[in-house]
């Protein structure tokens, strides 16, 4: 085997390597879902990407005979140190073929970035907190990701367990059939019961997102999220900035009707945000190295829009204020984006991910039907 070689990404043409490199791991995967090139390039570039007010990163790419076999990032979130109270450094962009030389190296590479910026630990994967992509499928490999959701190849795993990494935290992705809710066969009758009461009390009322109003609407949601999630594991709170950037990229594919707010009199104290698994018809476009993306756009909105190739959503976050909690306002949301969702064609839906200490939702999506099928772990290791 040829020397391998592991060097930090610095010209513009390395940066391409490393975003490409992907393409190579999963040639003939049928389930991998690429990304769109400009998104990873928007997404890296710290010019670009809000999170890097609050962190800093470097990239590296390993190579044998000047030909790219892995890539890994490694990075400081000062927000996530601050608002946990620790002192750990974050690795993902993790991809490697299958050389296990490569990927110790690559792993022992991002533990040395971080050891010398004086962290305690390491934690990951992830791109580039618990508010984007992460996590490490453990289970669940032989269907396609949903959208904003993380595959790669089950040796990973080993990957990382060799070199002394333990779980953090397990990440669970929950199916659910929504025919049974047409059909009635998993609404819990209390579920509803409750939700009728809440209504018929008439201080709480379920509505639409407000398109026209989205930069307002955006606003309200931010209070919510950042207060919903505090004392959750590996919460770190979205900054102004990276809540608009990431509204402003969902506006261009999310179902306004699939977006709910609740509202006790007239001031939203819960939201709900799924989205259409956009994946699905993004795998069948498959944009690639080399073909002009507005090719792959024209092919995504063709079987999006017009085909109607999605027949799954994923249910990305369900937010109450503390205030609000126990008072049936997640149970009007279940019910109604359940409703809402059946008539549009959708089948099935994704509901991730939930932490595996998240008692209460957890309870709460058995009781609706849902059955863990997909597992992503978070791990650390001391530096």
């Amino acid at each position: 085997m040829a020397e391998l070689q592991i060097s930090p990404v610095r010209t513009e043409s390395e940066l391409m390597a490393f975003i490409t490199f992907p393409w190579e791991v999963y040639r003939g995967d049928p389930y991998w879902v690429p990304p769109l090139i400009s998104e990873r390039r928007t997404f890296l570039d710290p010019a670009q990407n809000p999170f890097f007010e609050h962190a800093r990163a470097e990239y590296f790419l390993a190579r044998r005979d000047g030909r790219t076999v892995g890539t890994i990032g490694a990075f400081t979130n000062d927000l996530y140190n601050e608002f946990q109270e620790v002192n750990t450094g974050f690795f993902g962009f993790f991809e490697v073929l299958d050389d296990p030389e490569a990927a110790a190296a690559l792993l022992e590479t991002a533990e040395r970035w971080a050891a010398e910026r004086g962290h305690a630990t390491i934690l990951g994967p992830a791109q580039f907190s618990t508010n984007d992509e992460c996590g490490l499928l453990v289970d669940g490999f032989a269907d396609r990701p949903r959208i904003l959701m993380t595959y790669n190849p089950p040796r990973y795993r080993e990957y990382l367990e060799s070199r002394g990494y333990a779980k953090a935290m397990d990440l669970w992705a929950y199916s659910l059939d929504l025919n049974d809710f047409q059909g009635g066969k998993t609404i819990p009758p209390k579920l509803v019961r409750v939700a009728q009461k809440v209504l018929d009390r008439g201080k709480l009322r379920v509505r639409s997102v407000d398109m026209k109003h989205f930069d307002e609407e955006i606003e309200r949601v931010k209070k919510i999220y950042n207060k919903s999630w505090e004392r959750n594991w590996g919460f770190v709170p979205m900054t102004a900035p990276e809540f608009d950037r990431l509204g402003e990229q969902m506006k261009a594919f999310l179902d306004p009707e699939l977006v709910v707010v609740v509202e006790f009199e007239g001031e939203p104290v819960g939201f709900g945000l799924t989205l259409p698994d956009l994946n699905q018809p993004l795998r069948t476009a498959y944009p690639r190295p080399g073909r002009p993306e507005f090719l792959t756009m024209a092919r995504l909105l063709w079987n999006w829009k017009v085909r109607r190739r999605i027949d799954w959503l994923r249910v990305v976050a369900l937010g109450v204020l503390p205030e609000f909690r126990a008072k049936g306002v997640d149970a009007l949301m279940y019910l109604e984006t359940a409703k809402r969702a059946l008539p549009k064609g959708y089948r099935f839906a994704e509901m991730s991910w939930i932490l595996e200490n998240n008692v209460m939702m957890n309870r709460a999506i058995r009781a609706l039907g849902g059955n863990v099928y997909k597992t992503y772990r978070m791990y650390e290791k001391p530096v």
